[in-house]
């Protein structure tokens, strides 16, 4: 079993669907679903990681609330190491609100909280330096954290021979580049969406975005782009294309990081790029069967399952 650190934001999430409308006033829309459910690029795919079968250790901030309780005993029912966890006074734990559109669209409203909070000196180094994986989410909604004790935390990973994988959440500021250029040549696996991937660098072809990262010293760039699917490409290889599968789409919160969390399975096991990216794809085409990031993967046996089972959809042609 894979040891794997889930390093960054933790988010309790409270979702509705479907949403075609705010009521005026104080008036009342009668809604099919609410749920509330642990997410974030870090917390959302330490779960699916932990369905997976992978032995997960979880770093971040929450708050003293019950948010933050909640975090924690969600995490400890699925056997995830919460002890690592850093709670913080006077600061809330991070949450969203998220009204689920007919077609799976997720508006955001959003309070950062104590996701701000996390610093270099809450780390664990020995825990990491055990650990077969580090996955790093959430850069860019760590204030205390982004830029260089994130370089040094990738640094230290990568001296102990960890493999680093790495997302984000990429929201459009001047400095963007600035906390994650120097991140890059310690990243095996650097896998924004290619959207966000293209808002960084502001370039728009896929091959000058993937060449882009990978000249800047990521390992290999593994881009979700939703219903066209993923892309996977290093130097040695080039780029594999791998098409999204068709599922009925309830909620697409949380389905990059079902992707990531089916691929670092993927890679725990030894399995080529092209294999463990179809375990990604399957992972995030279960998750957006239902609402919320923990919806559709119940354990790795049903994932394959569906990864073999399941139509692809039609890629556009580049």
């Amino acid at each position: 079993m894979a040891h794997v650190v889930s390093l960054g934001i933790h988010i309790v999430d409270i979702l509705g669907r479907p949403v075609t409308q705010i009521p005026d006033g104080q008036n009342v829309d009668i809604l099919e679903e609410i749920r509330i459910t642990v997410a974030g690029t870090a917390a959302g795919t330490s779960i699916d990681l932990a369905k997976l079968g992978a032995q997960v250790s979880a770093m971040g901030a929450i708050g003293e609330d019950q948010l933050g309780n909640f975090i924690v005993n969600t995490m400890d029912s699925y056997g995830i190491d919460t002890a690592h966890l850093k709670r913080k006074a006077g600061v809330q734990t991070s949450a969203t609100m998220l009204p689920i559109r007919p077609n799976g669209d997720r508006p955001a409203l959003h309070v950062p909280g104590a996701n701000g909070e996390l610093t270099f000196d809450d780390i664990d180094l020995d825990v990491i330096r055990q650990a077969d994986i580090l996955h790093m989410g959430g850069t860019g909604l760590m204030p205390k954290f982004d830029g260089e004790p994130t370089v040094r935390i990738l640094k230290y990973a990568k001296e102990h021979g960890v493999t680093t994988t790495f997302d984000l959440v990429a929201i459009p500021r001047p400095d963007l580049m600035d906390l994650i250029e120097p991140c890059l040549p310690y990243i095996d696996y650097f896998m924004p969406g290619l959207e966000e991937a293209r808002m960084m660098c502001g370039l728009d072809d896929r091959q000058e975005v993937i060449d882009y990262f990978l000249d800047r010293g990521v390992g290999c760039t593994v881009f979700k782009m939703g219903a066209e699917g993923s892309s996977i490409a290093t130097k040695a290889a080039g780029e594999i294309r791998l098409p999204a599968l068709e599922s009925p789409v309830v909620d697409s919160t949380g389905c990059g990081d079902a992707y990531c969390a089916g691929f670092i399975i993927g890679l725990s096991k030894g399995w080529a790029l092209e294999q463990a990216g179809r375990l990604g794809t399957a992972a995030g085409g279960l998750v957006i069967t239902g609402l919320g990031s923990d919806a559709g993967i119940v354990d790795l046996d049903g994932t394959i399952e569906f990864m073999n089972a399941a139509s692809p959809l039609p890629m556009a042609t580049d």
